[in-house]
């Protein structure tokens, strides 16, 4: 067995809001983030994928309308929400926050919001899977709103100057948004996303042409092929010895302007989870709700009545 350290980072954490704190929950709910934190490590331990699916939700939640949980509202028979956009199809994790939220309520009743939820269990997976421990501001609230046609995110195989255009008006700058591809350090693609590459090491190559014969779309492939499950910079090793496996994997170590980043944070551990912690910490800023906006919903598939 595996043993899984926990790296604790003590921060000063730059607040998003003079309304969001570290500890918010302190005093209406100080077993908050425990549960969240049991309730995670319960499935993580059944299911390590799930740190790869909580980076994902939560990444696919703030870049829309920002870090409300809006990707979390049910469609009903006449109006259909984020979760139908194709660019959510197959986001996954909803059944753990159900659980996650069930608890909560039972002992905190309509106190911790959806929202907050995302971020506390995004974090507590980052550290399970052997990443830092990192503060985060809580006391978001919960959107009112959840509309496909507001999704509009970089595809898998979009290339480098696509995303740039989708993170740089969000505030992030080029090595933020490197470090926060970082994030394909755990997780899978579908081979309906992994392209020929003449750069690509030929090992790996017929690796993945082995796995994906056969026009099987429905199969994946680890994006870190060394630890998939572990939070670390090996994605970054990967990608400097020609072993990304979607092409802005690969783009990222052959651009003038991404390679120097990756070469840094290849050589760079310490450095690399620090930073990595410092942009989920600033993903989770982003129009965030507080004080009297929004709402603290009661069942996170749902607008309260």
């Amino acid at each position: 067995m595996v043993r899984v350290l926990l790296f604790v980072l003590l921060l000063s954490v730059p607040l998003a809001s003079a309304d969001l704190a570290v500890g918010f929950y302190d005093s209406s709910c100080p077993q908050a983030e425990s549960v969240v934190r049991a309730v995670v490590a319960k499935h993580f331990h059944a299911d390590h994928s799930i740190a790869a699916a909580f980076l994902r939700l939560y990444f696919h939640d703030c870049f829309v309308r920002g870090c409300d949980a809006s990707i979390l509202i049910d469609g009903t028979n006449t109006t259909d929400s984020e979760k139908s956009a194709f660019p959510n199809k197959t986001v996954r994790g909803y059944e753990i926050i159900d659980d996650i939220k069930q608890n909560l309520e039972s002992q905190c009743p309509s106190t911790v919001s959806c929202a907050d939820v995302i971020a506390l269990a995004t974090r507590d997976v980052v550290s399970l899977a052997r990443g830092l421990h990192y503060a985060v501001p809580t006391g978001q609230r919960d959107g009112l709103v959840s509309n496909p046609a507001n999704v509009s995110l970089p595809g898998p195989s979009s290339p480098m100057s696509v995303i740039q255009q989708a993170f740089g008006p969000k505030g992030f700058t080029l090595e933020e948004t490197v470090v926060l591809l970082g994030a394909h350090t755990v997780g899978s693609v579908h081979c309906a996303f992994i392209q020929p590459d003449p750069s690509m090491d030929a090992r790996l190559k017929r690796r993945l042409a082995k796995l994906c014969r056969g026009g099987d779309n429905t199969t994946t492939a680890f994006l870190d092929q060394a630890t998939p499950f572990v939070v670390d910079n090996r994605f970054y090793k990967q990608v400097m010895r020609n072993k990304g496996v979607m092409g802005i994997d690969q783009e990222l170590g052959s651009d003038n302007s991404t390679a120097p980043i990756v070469r840094r944070l290849a050589k760079d551990r310490e450095g690399f989870l620090n930073k990595f912690t410092d942009v989920l910490v600033k993903m989770g800023s982003l129009d965030v709700l507080v004080g009297s906006e929004g709402e603290i919903r009661t069942n996170c598939r749902a607008f309260n009545n």
